[in-house]
């Protein structure tokens, strides 16, 4: 149909072809008439490749042997990093902890890799390592390859064409502006720059961003950071999924005890001392305007809230976050900037969510007692619906929330309700921009 067709005679046409897109799910929408898509990973959502260099010093005989692992594809001396199954056995544990894990320089007020490692994240721009943490175990690490078929099968987005996505280095975070992010701020200008060429490449239609979890944070940023018109001219719509707006209480298990990633054979000690030093982990704490003075952490010596962060960290032992927590993440978790894009939040609920961490004598090296609440087994429902609260009233700033109950964070991206949601709604959001008479607050 081309443009005066749109314009004048064939206004029924589109009108019928509106209801039919929503009769049916949005399946039959026109390839060339999709906006371009982007997919945003959350946290663990990522594949990381690392080399080892010589600077690298290797704590036992197994982490030097593990550096002559065949290289992968690529060569270099390149092998995966996350996602390989051998880091669940101890000896592997030792060896992934000390090369995964990062170094805070005071002197340079950033983050940098541990001395001797080299990393990468592959696949920029495209979904394939999203699709899967191990290419050669699809059935078990399942990441996007669910939402990914099936944006392409009903609603008909093509590899390359309108259907992009944006990998990071999911250790680093972002700081309050004006702190230095080497990394962080990097991804967001390469993820800018994707953006706009998706956009040229697709006739001028805006993107549609969906971000799963810590991505969503970063969207968020990417968009405050950025100019009005730039967001007009290049974001159609925010898809959010399993948000973590202010955080999850789970953090601070991690951060005193480890976390093993519901993974029962890893000795959540290995990983302790690496997970404090990620920086995104420290952005993911518990932020003190969601949670504010409830007790999150307790012991038989203090209570420790949201409030009490830089206190928490000195007494289980990490004192050295204690600066750039307060420095960097503290400002930066401050508020939600609105940013006058629609946004709509896919959210599991119902789903045992830990809200509070009760210690005995055995202290922060024991696993605590943990009381539950709602949330998607991850985030608190207090923290996924953040959003909504904050923005409540700003009529230029439209938040829409789609609850899937019993969906947990993870399977968010595959449970069939839950993928349904977030199929419908993309499919609502393109068959909007046909029409063109909706307006945006009322996507």
């Amino acid at each position: 149909m081309n443009t005066a067709e749109r314009a004048g005679g064939g206004s029924l046409l589109v009108l019928t072809m509106a209801l039919f897109l929503q009769a049916c799910g949005g399946a039959a929408i026109a390839a060339g008439n999709l906006h371009p898509l982007v997919l945003i990973p959350g946290d663990g959502g990522n594949q990381l490749e690392a080399r080892i260099t010589k600077d690298y010093k290797p704590s036992s005989l197994v982490c030097k042997w593990w550096t002559r692992q065949p290289a992968a594809e690529g060569g270099g001396g390149w092998y995966r990093l996350w996602f390989d199954p051998l880091i669940i056995l101890s000896p592997f544990t030792r060896c992934f902890a000390e090369r995964i894990a990062l170094r805070y320089h005071p002197e340079l007020d950033d983050y940098r890799n541990a001395p001797g490692v080299e990393t990468r994240v592959p696949g920029f721009g495209s979904t394939e390592a999203l699709r899967y943490l191990d290419p050669s175990l699809r059935h078990l690490t399942d990441y996007m390859g669910t939402l990914v078929k099936s944006l392409e099968e009903e609603i008909g987005y093509e590899e390359g064409k309108s259907l992009f996505g944006a990998p990071y280095d999911f250790r680093y975070g972002l700081a309050a502006e004006g702190r230095p992010c080497k990394v962080g701020e990097g991804y967001l200008r390469d993820l800018k720059e994707l953006i706009e060429n998706a956009t040229v490449a697709n006739t001028g239609r805006p993107a549609v961003l969906v971000a799963h979890s810590l991505g969503t944070l970063f969207m968020l940023q990417l968009l405050a950071r950025n100019s009005p018109e730039w967001r007009r001219q290049y974001i159609k719509h925010l898809v959010a999924v399993a948000p973590p707006w202010g955080g999850a209480v789970v953090q601070m298990l991690t951060f005193a005890s480890g976390s093993t990633l519901g993974i029962p054979i890893v000795d959540p000690l290995l990983v302790r001392a690496e997970q404090r030093t990620s920086e995104s982990n420290m952005w993911l704490l518990p932020a003190p305007r969601v949670f504010k003075n409830q007790p999150l952490v307790v012991t038989p010596e203090r209570n420790y809230s949201a409030m009490d962060m830089a206190e928490f960290l000195q007494d289980i032992g990490y004192g050295e976050g204690v600066l750039p927590y307060q420095t960097r993440i503290l400002p930066l978790v401050g508020e939600l900037p609105a940013m006058e894009v629609p946004v709509t939040c896919v959210l599991g609920t119902g789903v045992k969510t830990p809200e509070t961490l009760v210690y005995g004598e055995g202290g922060f090296d024991a696993q605590p007692e943990v009381v539950y609440g709602d949330g998607d087994g991850t985030v608190n429902l207090a923290s996924l619906v953040a959003l909504e609260a904050e923005w409540s009233g700003k009529t230029s700033q439209p938040v829409k929330l789609l609850t899937v109950p019993g969906a947990s964070h993870s399977d968010v991206l595959k449970d069939r309700a839950a993928v349904g949601e977030i199929i419908r709604e993309i499919a609502a959001i393109n068959s909007l921009s046909l029409n063109g008479s909706a307006k945006r607050s009322n996507i």
